[in-house]
């Protein structure tokens, strides 16, 4: 599988994705647009988690952005450690770009501190302050940010995507995002009709209003947008 320029709902600030894994993701989303049978998923993406070996041969060139494991979550307990060496390995062998690596299980990223390339930026989802269980079996939004938090000690570029957006406590969640203090915050709604407790629109403005006065950059998602019909 080639490197693949970034398209469709896909942050516009990437400019190309890269899968080396292979199964299906361990979280199991519910909302999840790869596992989503109605759209057909994808035999690469069932079955257990397995590393392609092929896909490690793949250059990367420079000058890019390159969301790694777009389609994955490359830090998931059931993930090998060698895969993510592996992985980590080949974008080293390629300074010259900027990697994206976003995860729902940040805390095992400590693990790995040394390994990651140079240009590295960091993410995790955050849809909500509450419990997203058993939406998701990853692990809670809570832990989440308390490893986003402890990150800061390692000087990562960071960043937050609230999406699928769900039903929230405007002074909790604005007060998690505003400790991780990450350099920008995406913010996107579910596209794809899966019925989520969903929040009101005001709830959403006054969370966006916080996170601004707190000096955090906003980058909204178009599908944001049918909030405020």
């Amino acid at each position: 599988m080639a490197l693949r320029k970034s398209k469709g709902n896909m942050y516009p600030w990437v400019t190309h994705t890269h899968t080396h894994l292979g199964g299906e993701c361990p979280h199991k989303c519910q909302y999840c647009y790869v596992s989503d049978i109605r759209f057909g998923r994808p035999v690469k993406y069932q079955g257990p988690i397995r590393l392609i070996e092929k896909e490690l041969e793949v250059p990367y060139r420079k000058n890019k952005i390159i969301f790694i494991e777009n389609c994955n979550d490359l830090f998931a307990e059931d993930v090998d450690f060698g895969f993510i060496d592996s992985i980590l390995a080949h974008c080293r062998d390629w300074p010259e770009n900027n990697y994206v690596f976003q995860t729902k299980n940040p805390e095992r990223i400590a693990g790995f501190i040394d390994q990651f390339p140079q240009n590295t930026l960091i993410g995790t989802t955050i849809e909500t302050n509450r419990d997203t269980y058993p939406m998701s079996l990853a692990p809670s939004p809570g832990a989440r940010m308390q490893a986003m938090v402890h990150l800061q000690d390692y000087s990562f570029r960071e960043f937050v995507t609230i999406e699928p957006i769900l039903d929230f406590d405007v002074p909790i969640l604005s007060d998690w995002i505003c400790l991780i203090n990450p350099e920008f915050v995406n913010i996107g709604a579910d596209s794809k009709g899966h019925g989520l407790p969903e929040p009101a629109n005001r709830k959403i403005e006054e969370l966006i209003m916080n996170l601004i006065a707190s000096g955090i950059e906003i980058r909204e998602k178009h599908n944001l947008g049918r909030f405020k019909k």
